[in-house]
Parts: C-alpha cells; sequence; structure tokens
C-alpha cells in the first residue's frame, strides 16, 4: 500500500488527466467523481513501484480507461435511465472549444482515446499503442480517421482546426 504522500503527490499530480479522461468517456459529472475515487483507490493499493514518471501517468490513464468501461458494462448502468438528459458541465470546460469537444465526444471510444492521449496529453503514436496495448499502425490509422471524421463534422474543406 501507498503512503499518505505519494498518493497526495499522485491526485496533485495527475487529478486533471484523470478527470479529462473520465468525462471524455461517461460524460456525466457524478460517474467522473466516482472513477476517479476508485482510480486512486487501486493506485493507493497498487504495489508495484513504478518505473518512471510517463509510466505511473500511463498507468493511471489505463485504469482510468478500464473503469469507465466497467461503468458501462454494470448492471445498474444497462438496466436503469439515468439523468443524463439534463447537462452540466464541469467548470474546466471552456464555451470556445464546445463545438470542437462536442465533435470528440461524438467519436467512437478508440478514435477518442487517440485523439485525446495525442491532442490533449502530448503522448506519441508509439506511447499510446503501449498505454491501449495495440499496434502503432493501428494508432495510425484511428488517428487518421478521427481526424477525418472531426474534419467532416466540424466543417470539411473549409475547417483550419
Amino acid at each position: 500500500m501507498r503512503s499518505n504522500s505519494e498518493a497526495d503527490r499522485a491526485v496533485e499530480k495527475y487529478a486533471d488527466t484523470v478527470r479529462r479522461v473520465c468525462f471524455m468517456h461517461l460524460k456525466n459529472y457524478s460517474d467522473v467523481e466516482d472513477v476517479f475515487q476508485e482510480v486512486f483507490l487501486k493506485y493507493i493499493l497498487h504495489e508495484e513501484p513504478f518505473e518512471s514518471d510517463a509510466h505511473e501517468k500511463a498507468w493511471l490513464i489505463r485504469v482510468t480507461i478500464n473503469s469507465c468501461k466497467d461503468i458501462f458494462k454494470s448492471f445498474f448502468r444497462r438496466k436503469v435511465c439515468s439523468l443524463e438528459d439534463i447537462e452540466t458541465e464541469p467548470f474546466y470546460i471552456q464555451e470556445e472549444n464546445q463545438d470542437l469537444l462536442d465533435a470528440v465526444l461524438k467519436l467512437p471510444d478508440n478514435y477518442k482515446n487517440v485523439i485525446y492521449l495525442f491532442y490533449y496529453e502530448g503522448y506519441t503514436a508509439v506511447e499510446i499503442a503501449r498505454i491501449l496495448n495495440r499496434r502503432e499502425n493501428t494508432i495510425y490509422t484511428w488517428l487518421s480517421r478521427a481526424k477525418a471524421k472531426l474534419k467532416e463534422e466540424l466543417g470539411g474543406e473549409h475547417y483550419n482546426g
């Protein structure tokens, strides 16, 4: 089990990343907070040392993605109608990026993950391949297809983003 100081340092350093990954998948503030707590609980209980800060961050992202997927698999999520129709946006979503965020959120999960990790977290395709346990060429293909979908959604030929 990790010490309180290790846990505090990890939360301070990676809280925004974990929340953003959660929001990309869940789009619901309550679920984001639930997964956030679960991810850092798993971090505290994870006893193996990390090779580096990059390895630690990649581990947290992988655990976050898997925890978000688990939410969707749960009986409650599949059988109960939630209040997701009421749109509340967390404070960290900026209005000028709303069209782009909406377009990214509409992407299939595999495209959404690579776009987020590449553009928002600054990982290379090689690093993303390791994080997602996929081949490097698969990541390049997903990035290309995701960018094409975003270009189409955000204005086709005339979009400069």
